[in-house]
């Protein structure tokens, strides 16, 4: 589905309000820990394909199979992770965990090693070190293993939230610059809400044994994520626009909050109201500065804000990008592909991305997505500045599957073609 957009720029978006689906990244997170600790209850868990994906494999593990199951996680990165380390404990259980063309690109062999040191028993069905893979589920005994904490965030979580239900809990050492912290950060505190003793303390971690969890119910934050793209709408229009959305807290877990102070700079405040939403204005004209800044503590956010700088006509550099590298595409070079036909000037590293500023944006450009959410979002908001094609735009259901819906709500026209 390729959907053309436009905006008319008469209709100043005025007091929208909008309710996000609960974080990707916590429900993925405590349907792990639900299936482990099934007293727990969960609500505004996020209605991503990546959620269903993970939430369909955990309910596939309850039943009864006679032989080894197939379990295709699609383009789900986060599940494939989460479920390698889940079913790695499941006694008795053989599975194949695979997934889409792309998924069989992504790596997988640090965590598969740490697993196995561990005990786990963990083969390759296909290329060494990459999906599918072939798990035997087992009791570990084990309880110290040092990963390599510079690749992904996700690998060091899914050995967390397997680590309560181990013997002996787990001691990691993490070796190397740590990647994504805020994520780690989020993997603790959400065992910590349940129950769980840890401890993170230079570069080891901990996690105490527990048979049982005190909490019985939690709420999902809403996404901060699919937030993203509407502050660079806010950041976008004109002063005086204002979007509500719901429901956000002021001490979030999610790095992607970093938002609010990040996109101070292009104008864009941040008020927490007493119902749990957020209400995003536009105060004031945009630096007009070039845009520097380290998002390695939230990379998903690099795309929004690359876009956000292109549309303002601002030069920006943003670092800390390696783990763009192994996303649902190389997101650095789909960047630099789908801003140069738009008329960017822009160059890329394999962690660092640097845009110069232009004040020209070319009109009626067909934006490739690459089977990436994050490219048909992070580019949707320049439709504010000149018509936009976005192809393949159901892409976004792996994330946010109602954001074609929102934007007509706040007046974008959309158009299948």
């Amino acid at each position: 589905m390729d959907l053309f957009l436009t905006y008319n720029s008469q209709l100043a978006i005025r007091n929208s309000q909008l309710s996000i689906t609960g974080s990707k990244s916590e429900t993925n997170r405590l349907l792990l820990l639900q299936a482990l600790y099934p007293n727990l209850k969960l609500e505004n868990t996020s209605n991503s394909d990546d959620s269903e994906v993970m939430l369909k494999a955990l309910q596939n593990s309850q039943l009864p199979t006679p032989n080894s199951q197939l379990i295709d996680v699609h383009h789900a990165g986060t599940a494939m992770r989460f479920l390698t380390a889940y079913f790695s404990i499941q006694e008795g259980r053989e599975v194949v965990l695979t997934g889409s063309s792309r998924m069989k690109e992504r790596p997988i062999q640090i965590l598969v090693d740490a697993l196995n040191q561990l005990g786990a028993e963990i083969t390759y069905e296909e290329k060494k070190g990459f999906p599918p893979i072939r798990i035997k589920g087992k009791k570990i005994t084990q309880n110290k293993v040092s990963l390599s904490a510079n690749v992904s965030s996700q690998y060091i979580s899914a050995l967390l939230l397997i680590a309560p239900k181990l013997e002996k809990g787990l001691e990691l050492i993490l070796e190397g610059e740590i990647t994504s912290v805020p994520y780690i950060k989020m993997t603790l505190a959400l065992l910590n809400e349940i129950g769980v003793t840890t401890s993170f303390v230079g570069n080891k971690i901990t996690v105490c044994h527990a048979e049982l969890v005190s909490a019985s119910q939690l709420i999902v934050e809403s996404d901060w994520s699919s937030a993203s793209y509407w502050y660079s709408i806010v950041a976008l229009s004109s002063i005086g626009t204002q979007i509500t959305l719901s429901s956000y807290k002021k001490n979030s877990l999610q790095g992607d909050s970093a938002l609010v102070n990040i996109y101070q700079d292009f104008g864009v405040e941040t008020t927490f109201n007493s119902d749990n939403s957020i209400t995003i204005s536009k105060e004031k004209k945009h630096n007009l500065l070039p845009f520097s800044h380290n998002l390695k503590d939230s990379p998903d956010i690099a795309q929004t804000i690359a876009v956000t700088c292109f549309g303002l006509g601002i030069a920006c550099d943003l670092t800390g990008l390696h783990t763009l590298k192994i996303k649902e595409t190389d997101r650095l070079e789909a960047l630099k592909i789908e801003l140069t036909k738009l008329g960017a000037e822009i160059s890329v590293t394999n962690d660092a991305l640097y845009l110069k500023s232009s004040l020209t944006i070319k009109e009626n450009i067909s934006i490739s997505t690459y089977q990436d959410h994050r490219m048909a979002m992070a580019f949707a908001p320049l439709a504010l500045k000149a018509p936009i094609q976005i192809n393949e735009a159901e892409v976004v259901s792996k994330s946010y599957p109602d954001f074609w819906e929102d934007l007509k709500k706040v007046g974008f026209s959309i158009e299948e073609i």
